[in-house]
C-alpha cells in the first residue's frame, strides 16, 4: 500500500496527486454545503472549509499549481458573471434603479469604512481584515482580486513586503521574510473562512431586523406591490389610442417614428367598422384611427397626447376582435441576424408583422427600428400566422443552435481581460499603480462583450446552462486553492486570537446593512421586498437571495438583486484592491 501513501501524501508535485486532492475536495464539499442549519445552507462555501480541513491535517500540493488553479478558476467565475449581467448593467441604473444602485454603493462603501477603522483601533494587518471583509459580505471574487494585488505587491516590492510582515509581528524565529509574507499572505483566506459563515447569518439576521424594526406586515407588502404594477424587469405597458392630432394625419406610421422623440410600438390598427389589421411603416394615419400602442411606462402620457386620447380598450379586445392574429415568441438563432436593427429587416416593415418585445438575459427592452438584434433574444411577435411563421424563418427559433457555447468569443474576451486587467494606472497618492487584476479586467471585458460585442460581429450568447457549468467550475476550484493554501496553521491562527476576525466581520456585515436598510424604508419608503432583494444583491449572496424568495414568492427581490448585483460586484472587485494597494503597497 505505499503507492497509495505516496499518491495522498508524498507525491505533493505529481499531477495525480493534485487532481485526486481538488476532486476529493469538491466532492465532499458540495454536498455538505447542501445541509441546511435552521433553513440555511453555505453552499458552494462548505468547499473552503473542506479544503483547510485537509490541508490542516497535513494535504497540500504545489505552490505554483495552487497558485494557477485559483486565479484561472477566478477568471472563469468572473468571466461568465460579466456573460450574465451584462446585458442588463446599464439598463440598471434608469429611473429606479438609480436611487438602488446608490444605496447598495453605501453598503459598500460603509464597509470599506469600517474596515479601514477596525484596522486603527486594532492593529490588525489590512490583508486579514481585507480577507476578513470579503468574508462578511461572501464576496469571493473581492477575496481573489486582494490576493493577486497583494502576491504582486509581496513579489516586485522588498521595501514593502519588509514592512507589511513588520507590522504583523516581525518575522518569526527560525523562519525567513518570505515564508513570514506568505503565511501573511495567508491570512487572507483565513480571515474570509473565518468570517464568512455568520457573514451569511448576519445578512438574514439584517433584514429580519428592518422588518421587526417598522413592524412590517407582509400581506400590505404584497398589496402595495400589486397596487404599484412591478415586473420582472419589463418596463413596457400595452395601451389603444384614438388618433385626433390634425398634425399627424396624412403621415405615414415610418415618418411619425422618425419625428417623434419616444420610442413606441403600434402592434394594430382599426378603421372604422373594418376589422383590425396590422400596421406596416407605409400605413398613412386618418382621424378616428384607433391603434394599439406599446410603449414604456414612463413615456405612455406623452405618446398619449401626441396622437389624441386614450379609450378604453385593452389588448384582449383586439384578440376577440381578430382571433386569427397569432402571438408567438421567436428565439433569434440564426448568426446572420445577429448585430442586425430591427429596421433592416423585412419582417419589421413588409411582412405584416408587429414586433413588439424583446427579451435579453431578462431584461425587456421595446422594439424600435434602431435596436440591433443578438443571438438568443426572445422576441415577442404579433401577426397573422403565416406572416408570424415568415418571421420564424428570418430569425431561426432553431434551440438547438444554441445548445453549444461560443468558445472562440469566450476565450478571446479572457485574453482581452487578461491584458486590460494588466494595464497599470498611475492614480495620484499610491506609491504602486492600480490594476483592475484577473478578477476586474476580465469582469468589465465581458460586461462590455455582452452589451456591445454584436457591432463587432462576434457571437456572445452563451446557453444559461453552458454559463452555469463555467461559473461553478470556476468557483469551485477557486475555492479549494484558497482553502488548501490557507489550511496549515489555520487552527493554531483561530485560537491564537482569530475568533475576534469573527466579531469584527460580524460587524462589518449587519452595521451597513442596517444603516442602509433602515434609510431605504425610513427615508425612501421602499417596498420591503425590494430591500430584501437589495440586500441580497449589495452582498453578493444567494443564501440571502433564496431566503427572500422563500419569504416574498414574487419576483420583486429578484429584480432588486438584479439591479444592484452588476455594480456591487465591480465595486467590491475594485475596494479589495484599492484596500491592499493603499495599506499594503
Amino acid at each position: 500500500m505505499e503507492w497509495l501513501t505516496n499518491l495522498f501524501y508524498n507525491d505533493t508535485d505529481g499531477a495525480a496527486h493534485t487532481v485526486l486532492l481538488f476532486a476529493l475536495v469538491i466532492a465532499i464539499g458540495i454536498p455538505l454545503g447542501r445541509i441546511k442549519v435552521f433553513g440555511v445552507s453555505l453552499g458552494i462555501t462548505l468547499v473552503l472549509f473542506v479544503g483547510i480541513v485537509l490541508g490542516q491535517l497535513g494535504f497540500s500540493a504545489n505552490g505554483h499549481v495552487l497558485h494557477f488553479v485559483k486565479e484561472f478558476g477566478l477568471i472563469l467565475f468572473v468571466y461568465s458573471i460579466g456573460l450574465q449581467v451584462g446585458p442588463g448593467f446599464f439598463a440598471s441604473f434608469k429611473r429606479g434603479g438609480m436611487l438602488m444602485n446608490g444605496l447598495a454603493a453605501s453598503i459598500v462603501l460603509l464597509g470599506v469604512l469600517m474596515t479601514v477603522l477596525f484596522h486603527y483601533l486594532t492593529s490588525i494587518p489590512m490583508p486579514t481584515l481585507v480577507g476578513v471583509l470579503s468574508g462578511a459580505i461572501t464576496n469571493t471574487p473581492g477575496l481573489g482580486a486582494a490576493q493577486q494585488a497583494l502576491s504582486e505587491i509581496i513579489n516586485t516590492n522588498p521595501g514593502a513586503k519588509e514592512a507589511l510582515v513588520a507590522q504583523a509581528g516581525g518575522v518569526p524565529e527560525g523562519s525567513t521574510l518570505d515564508a513570514a509574507a506568505e503565511q501573511l499572505a495567508g491570512t487572507l483566506g483565513q480571515g474570509y473562512a473565518c468570517a464568512y459563515p455568520l457573514g451569511v447569518v448576519g445578512i438574514i439576521l439584517s433584514i429580519l431586523a428592518v422588518r421587526t424594526v417598522f413592524k412590517i406586515s407582509l400581506k400590505k407588502e404584497t398589496r402595495a406591490l400589486k397596487e404599484t404594477n412591478p415586473t420582472s424587469g419589463d418596463d413596457s405597458t400595452a395601451f389603444t389610442l384614438e388618433v385626433q392630432n390634425p398634425a399627424i394625419v396624412g403621415k405615414k406610421i415610418s415618418e411619425i417614428t422618425r419625428l417623434f422623440s419616444r420610442r413606441f410600438v403600434i402592434s394594430r390598427h382599426r378603421r372604422g367598422e373594418q376589422p383590425p389589421t396590422l400596421p406596416t411603416g407605409d400605413l398613412v394615419l386618418e382621424l378616428g384611427d384607433r391603434l394599439l400602442v406599446i410603449s414604456a411606462k414612463g413615456d405612455a402620457e406623452t405618446i398619449a397626447a401626441f396622437f389624441g386620447k386614450v379609450i378604453n380598450w385593452g389588448v384582449e379586445d383586439w384578440e376577440h376582435l381578430k382571433s386569427a392574429i397569432v402571438r408567438r415568441r421567436i428565439i433569434v438563432t440564426r448568426p446572420s441576424v445577429n448585430g442586425k436593427a430591427l429596421g433592416r429587416l423585412d419582417a419589421y416593415s413588409s411582412m405584416g408583422v408587429a414586433i413588439t418585445r424583446i427579451n435579453r438575459a431578462g431584461v425587456v427592452l421595446i422594439a424600435n427600428p434602431t435596436l440591433c438584434l443578438q443571438l438568443g433574444d426572445r422576441v415577442n411577435v404579433v401577426g397573422l400566422e403565416h406572416a408570424v411563421n415568415e418571421v420564424e424563418k428570418v430569425l431561426g427559433n432553431e434551440l438547438k443552435r444554441l445548445d453549444h457555447p461560443n468558445l472562440v468569443s469566450i476565450f478571446l474576451g479572457i485574453a482581452v481581460g487578461v491584458i486590460f486587467g494588466s494595464i497599470p494606472f498611475a492614480v495620484p497618492g499610491l506609491s504602486q499603480p492600480l490594476k483592475l487584476g484577473l478578477a476586474g479586467g476580465p469582469l468589465i471585458i465581458a460586461i462590455l462583450i455582452s452589451c456591445w460585442g454584436y457591432k463587432s460581429h462576434l457571437i456572445t450568447y452563451t446557453p444559461i446552462a453552458a454559463n452555469l457549468m463555467i461559473r461553478e467550475i470556476g468557483i469551485l476550484l477557486f475555492l479549494a486553492s484558497v482553502g488548501i493554501g490557507a489550511g496549515d496553521g489555520f487552527l493554531q491562527t483561530v485560537l491564537g486570537g482569530g475568533y475576534w476576525w469573527v466579531l469584527i466581520g460580524f460587524c462589518i456585515t449587519t452595521v451597513p446593512l442596517l444603516v442602509v436598510g433602515l434609510v431605504a424604508r425610513g427615508v425612501f419608503k421602499m417596498n420591503y421586498y425590494s430591500i430584501m432583494g437589495l440586500v441580497s444583491g449589495a452582498t453578493t449572496d444567494p443564501p440571502a437571495l433564496a431566503y427572500a424568495n422563500s419569504v416574498a414568492q414574487n419576483e420583486a427581490p429578484n429584480v432588486a438583486y438584479a439591479t444592484v448585483y452588476p455594480l456591487t460586484m465591480f465595486l467590491r472587485v475594485l475596494t479589495a484592491q484599492l484596500l491592499i494597494l493603499v495599506f499594503c503597497a
